[in-house]
Parts: C-alpha cells; sequence; structure tokens
C-alpha cells in the first residue's frame, strides 16, 4: 500500500512537471513590425513574368532531350526586358547555364546573395487544364510550369532590383544574383558559380534560396500562419534495387518471378521505416511554433524529449511533411522489367529516391536496407548521393532581416526556422558561407504546395506581387 502510493505522488508531481512546462512554455514577445507597401506597376510585371513562362527551359538528366535554344531565349529575356540591371550590373554566365548578376554596393565586406533557379520539370500537357508555356490568366492567376518552382521567385529578385536601381538605390553591400538552368537536374551550375566566389575570395554574409513558404496546418496545434525559413536541407540519395533471372516465357512462371521478389523487399522496406530523429533544426522549430499551439499539443513540444515515441506515431500517421522531418525517408519511383506481358525480363529494377537525415550516411543506409531486403539474389547500388550540408543558425543580422522582412509584407505571422526536406542549389554556398537560409517568398494554401512538380501549377497574381515587394523591402536592408 505504502508503494503504490509512493507510486502515486511520483506520478503526480511527474505530471504538474509537465504541465508547469507546458504553462510556462509561452510565446516570445516581439517588437511591433510597420507593413511595407509599394506602388508596383503591376502590368509591366505580369508581361515579363509571361514572357519567362513561356521559355520551355525543361531540363533533364540526359541534356540532348532540352531544347538549348528556349534556355538562350531566356537569358537574353533577362537582358532585354531588365534594362536598369544590365546597366548596373556585372553579368557572367557560369558553366552550364549559371547567370551571375554582381550589383555593386557600397562595402564588399558582407556580400548577400539572392538565389533562383529557371530551369523547370517535364510536364504531361494532357493532364493540364491550360498549356503550361502559354502564360494563361485567368481570373488573376498566370498558369504555367515554372508559376512556383522557381519563376516566380527570380522574377521577384529581378523585378526588385530593376525597381531599386530605377530609384537610385545603392545597396550598403554588394549584392549578388544568382541563378541556374539544371537545378532541377542536380547539375553543376550552382557548384560552379561558388567555386568562382571562392577562387576570388568572396565570403557571402548571407545566401537565400528556395525553400519553405507561409504556410498554415503543417504543425499540429498550430492555427497560425507559419513563414518556415530553411536552415538545413536533408541529403539525397539515388538507389536501385535489381535482381536477375533467367528469363524465360511467362505460361510457365517460376516460384517467385522478379517482379515479386522486388516487390517483397520493396515491401519490407516500406514496412520498416528509418529511426525516429529529431534535428536541430525541428527542434528550434517547435520551439518556436510549439509556443503559439493548442494546449495539448503545448504539453508535447515543451516536454519534446519525453513524447518523441507519441510524436513518432502521430508522424508516422500523418506521413507527408511532418513524417519527413523526422527520418530518413525512401521513396520508390521507378521500375524497370519486360517490355513484354508474356516475357520474364533477365533483368528488373527498381530505383528509390531517399531523403537523409542528419546522422544517417550512404553506407549506413545501403546496410539497412540489405538488413530490411534479407535476399542475396537482390543487389542494392547507389547512383548518387548528396551529403547533409551543415545548418545555419538563427542568430545572426541576416536572419533578422529575413525576419522583418517578412513580417513588415505579410503582417502577423510567425517567423520559424525548419528542415528543407527536398534538396536545393543552395547546398553549395554552405562551404564557403555560414548563413544560408531557404525560403519561398509566397504564401501558399496546401493545394498550391501540391501543384509543385504537378498538373495545373499557377501563381495568383497578387502573390507574385507580394513577392516582389518582399525582395524590394529586403534588399533595401542590406
Amino acid at each position: 500500500m505504502i508503494y503504490l502510493l509512493f507510486t502515486g505522488i511520483i506520478l503526480l508531481i511527474f505530471i504538474l512537471i509537465l504541465i508547469f512546462r507546458a504553462i510556462s512554455f509561452r510565446p516570445v514577445e516581439e517588437e511591433n513590425y510597420e507593413e511595407f507597401d509599394i506602388e508596383l506597376n503591376q502590368d509591366q510585371i505580369v508581361n515579363r513574368f509571361s514572357e519567362m513562362i513561356k521559355c520551355k527551359t525543361i531540363s533533364y538528366k540526359d541534356t540532348s532531350l532540352e531544347e538549348g535554344e528556349e534556355f538562350v531565349k531566356f537569358e537574353a529575356l533577362l537582358v532585354d526586358r531588365y534594362p536598369n540591371v544590365n546597366s548596373n550590373c556585372s553579368l557572367q554566365y557560369i558553366g552550364p547555364s549559371g547567370i551571375l548578376y554582381h550589383w555593386k554596393g557600397k562595402s564588399s565586406d558582407k556580400p548577400v546573395v539572392f538565389m533562383a533557379h529557371y530551369d523547370v520539370v517535364p510536364v504531361n500537357e494532357e493532364e493540364w487544364k491550360k498549356n503550361p508555356f502559354s502564360a494563361h490568366i485567368e481570373d488573376d492567376v498566370i498558369w504555367g510550369r515554372g508559376t512556383l518552382d522557381t519563376k516566380g521567385t527570380l522574377c521577384g529578385i529581378m523585378e526588385a532590383a530593376e525597381e531599386l536601381i530605377g530609384q537610385g538605390f545603392v545597396p550598403e553591400n554588394d549584392i549578388y544574383l544568382s541563378f541556374s538552368g539544371d537545378e532541377e537536374t542536380n547539375g553543376s551550375s550552382a557548384k560552379e558559380i561558388v567555386d568562382f566566389f571562392r577562387e576570388n575570395g568572396i565570403k557571402p554574409d548571407m545566401v537565400l534560396d528556395e525553400g519553405g513558404a507561409i504556410v498554415q496546418g503543417v504543425v499540429p496545434g498550430v492555427k497560425d500562419r507559419c513563414a518556415l525559413i530553411g536552415t538545413g536541407e536533408k541529403g539525397k540519395i539515388h538507389l536501385k534495387l535489381s535482381t536477375k533471372s533467367q528469363g524465360g516465357h511467362a505460361s510457365s512462371p517460376p516460384p517467385i518471378s522478379p517482379i515479386g521478389r522486388l516487390s517483397k523487399a520493396v515491401t519490407n522496406i516500406e514496412k520498416n521505416p528509418f529511426n525516429f530523429h529529431i534535428s536541430k533544426p525541428v527542434e528550434d522549430m517547435f520551439d518556436t511554433l510549439g509556443r503559439h499551439s493548442s494546449f495539448g499539443m503545448k504539453i508535447i513540444f515543451a516536454n519534446l524529449r519525453i513524447f518523441s515515441l507519441l510524436l513518432d506515431t502521430i508522424a508516422q500517421g500523418r506521413g507527408g511533411e511532418l513524417n519527413a522531418l523526422f527520418r530518413t525517408t525512401v521513396a520508390f519511383t521507378k521500375m524497370e522489367a519486360s517490355d513484354a506481358v508474356n516475357v520474364f525480363p533477365p533483368y528488373a529494377s527498381i530505383e528509390a529516391d531517399i531523403r537523409v537525415m542528419e546522422g544517417d550516411t550512404e553506407d549506413s543506409i545501403i546496410k539497412a536496407l540489405k538488413n530490411r531486403v534479407a535476399d542475396d539474389n537482390i543487389s542494392v547500388d547507389l547512383i548518387d548521393v548528396i551529403p547533409v550540408k551543415h545548418f545555419s543558425d538563427t542568430k545572426t543580422e541576416g536572419w533578422e532581416k529575413l525576419k522583418s522582412s517578412i513580417k513588415e509584407v505579410w503582417g502577423d505571422v510567425l517567423v520559424s526556422p525548419y528542415l528543407m526536406i527536398a534538396c536545393s542549389d543552395s547546398r553549395h554556398f554552405t562551404s564557403i558561407c555560414d548563413n544560408v537560409y531557404r525560403f519561398s517568398a509566397m504564401e501558399l494554401s496546401d493545394e498550391e504546395r501540391k501543384l509543385i512538380h504537378g498538373n495545373n501549377e499557377r501563381i495568383p497574381v497578387d502573390k507574385l506581387m507580394d513577392l516582389v515587394k518582399f525582395y524590394i523591402n529586403l534588399m533595401k536592408k542590406f
């Protein structure tokens, strides 16, 4: 009886501590930000942006499939349509498709880099409601591949620079506009631009590339709009599982077919996800956003380590972006087997896109997958790897300028770090810059986020205008 009483008291104390920590887990008091607004020539901006969308800059691993003249047309468009930028900034073409503008500031001590890419992923035009390269405008919405990823961002950067130079503005620090046309295929243009910086002793004080956006409802218990800025990103591995057989006629099948063998391996892998892990950017995100969550979720966020098992269960149940924040993920996306329905293939394979969490490596992942497959007749081969790069801090001057610029354009939003679950060209800059941030300056609904790399990609005109305002506001701070 005494033992049960003692246990009950200990449990009660434990519960009271959890509740006290949750009650104390309050939002951090912030300063007030004045609204930033500027009158823009909307028709002119939409017209120039539409010309960008009409350029069919689809990139492929096999560059022979690309329409090279479309990339040349896009490069010429930037020169022809942005006279202020091209008369005041030096321009260099670096690597296969890199474009680098240098806008000279009053000082070269703390240069800043604004990034975007102008290549886009392929489209299945039959699945689109509008021509993906027509820049069709309907109900103040611009349709087209690249409107969100990331010609919209590139347009915002160029329009902001064009406007400010036209006003006679000279930045306090050098500003570089860095664009690539092979980001979607992990090309070398951004890497070669970084090589140029390194060779010329240029060390950026801050780099801003695509990444998080202003979203709502992505964190359990948080109803506010959240501006998520990637302070790091996951790595990436391209892996192939393959198996061989004697082939033969499909009328006399073996006990297990090549496809059946691979399917079993895939099932074993998908049934056994990689371990739950809270990275620094995710911990910072929950420390920031969790203070604005419902009280029930505050108990979890304020005691993150204690409730990691519960959070893991919630993440696995919801899947998608939330789950990807906590573990290395494996997505099987490509399969190859027989060309004929009545023939067993002598060779079959399935390929996976693996997004790597901090702490996992290609060696540890391959070893873990081989254990899950548990079949000596299946080969596990590494095709390509992008390692996890270092994370950036938020206690910096650049972060504060980013934060204030967001709040001054979009108002009462929560600005938070997060872990970008995809890869970006900005990873190359982590070798020469400590402050690399990833933020796509748009307020996107769940539906709009799904349009990225999907059918019917489009952007409302007012969101394009906000994008331009954001970059004007931000550039003025440097």
